[in-house]
């Protein structure tokens, strides 16, 4: 008998607990909410813009902080040592058409990215941008390449003459739409490989958007080859219950992965370049099937409910119970900053400054739960829009 009222206190304040963490859990946004709208609106680079890229140039400014960085993200992927340079040059081009003021600095550092990038593709081949199963059977193609490779470097490599020409760059990127050309071509799905037997619709939407920017560059005609790859694309790549494109595909057009947060959010954007009403729609179907908003807080599935995936490098940690995917996240600031999306700009933002775990000293900013590539695609996240319209301005209706 003694137990009985020991219990019922335990009991009681349990239920207090479990009370006062339902009233409070809807107010926790509250603490951390960020506010998108005045980010969507400023022509000029926002103070968080700011912060976020004085690390990434002081990075680039000294040899041995970057070689610290490199490494760490090669020792994780060797893709995320890529795609943290193209995010950056993205965002550095960007930045210098919102701030006449940083274009110098900029075009240095994208001039010294690409130096280095080519120099080592042309060293060690370029697999050395790639996952080691890269090497484990022949490409399909023969001579091999990776259109990973091949349409991120020619995004840099326009992005730069874009800002201000070159004429250095100019036949790298000439050379570099061959390839790409080519290797579409070379397919009945108007894709070409990333790794063997694979390709990617993240990177061949990203090989279309870098055909018109090479298009408002030098007065070259990709449109054809980008109606087609569209009219492919809705044909045998739409995923049938969702309406969004498939991930993953072999060269002749069988499909390996569905729909996955990781690569749609990215590839709507890269499609406004190509085709603004299908952009539209991806980026529309994958709001509706991936953003989950939960109290307050902002998150993307990497897969929607009817269709889940698997694990794998891309689409890395999927939090269990509340199914947020910090890969789809991040990538989902780009769509949602691209498509003007302020509600859903402003949940993912809050979600990060509470559980990204910020970190602010002497004007530069990272984020202790991400990483180098993460961070420069939230750089680009903040002051993407210039290079685009930039781009849509040369080529007209």
């Amino acid at each position: 008998m003694a137990q009985e009222p020991r219990l019922r206190r335990m009991l009681l304040g349990g239920a207090s607990l479990l009370a006062a963490a339902l009233l409070w859990i809807p107010f926790v946004h509250l603490f951390f909410a960020v506010d998108a709208a005045p980010l969507l609106r400023n022509p000029g680079l926002s103070p968080l813009a700011r912060e976020l890229a004085a690390r990434h140039l002081d990075l680039w400014a000294d040899p041995g902080k970057r070689e610290v960085e490199r490494q760490r993200m090669r020792g994780s992927n060797a893709e995320w040592d890529f795609m943290g340079r193209t995010f950056l040059v993205l965002a550095l081009a960007n930045m210098a058409l919102r701030d006449p003021a940083m274009k110098t600095e900029s075009l240095t550092v994208i001039d010294r990215i690409l130096e280095e990038t080519l120099r080592l593709e042309a060293e060690r081949g370029f697999t050395h941008f790639l996952m080691g199963y890269a090497k484990a059977r022949p490409y399909r193609r023969q001579p091999a390449r990776s259109q990973f490779v091949d349409s991120e470097i020619a995004l840099m490599l326009a992005a730069r003459r874009i800002v201000e020409e070159k004429q250095a760059w100019k036949g790298a990127l000439t050379e570099r739409v061959g390839f790409m050309v080519e290797g579409m071509k070379a397919g009945p799905i108007l894709s070409a490989e990333s790794y063997p037997d694979e390709c990617w619709t993240f990177d061949n939407a990203n090989a279309l958007a870098a055909l018109r920017m090479a298009d408002a560059l030098d007065g070259s005609d990709h449109r054809e080859l980008c109606r087609a790859w569209v009219a492919c694309a809705r044909g045998k790549l739409i995923h049938r219950k969702t309406g969004i494109l498939s991930s993953e595909y072999t060269m002749p057009g069988s499909v390996l992965a569905g729909p996955e947060g990781s690569t749609v959010w990215m590839a709507a954007h890269a499609l406004q370049l190509v085709d603004e009403p299908f952009a539209r729609e991806q980026y529309d179907r994958a709001r509706a099937e991936l953003r989950r908003r939960i109290c307050g807080f902002d998150v993307s599935r990497e897969w929607p409910v009817s269709a889940r995936g698997r694990v794998d490098i891309d689409s890395g940690l999927v939090i269990p119970v509340i199914d947020a995917s910090p890969a789809a996240s991040g990538l989902a600031l780009m769509g949602a900053a691209a498509f003007g999306d302020s509600d859903f700009l402003s949940g993912l933002l809050t979600s990060l400054e509470m559980a990204a775990f910020p970190a602010r000293k002497d004007g530069r900013l990272r984020y202790h739960a991400s990483n180098q590539v993460g961070d420069a695609a939230l750089l680009y996240a903040t002051v993407l829009g210039p290079l685009w319209a930039e781009v849509k301005r040369r080529n007209g209706p």
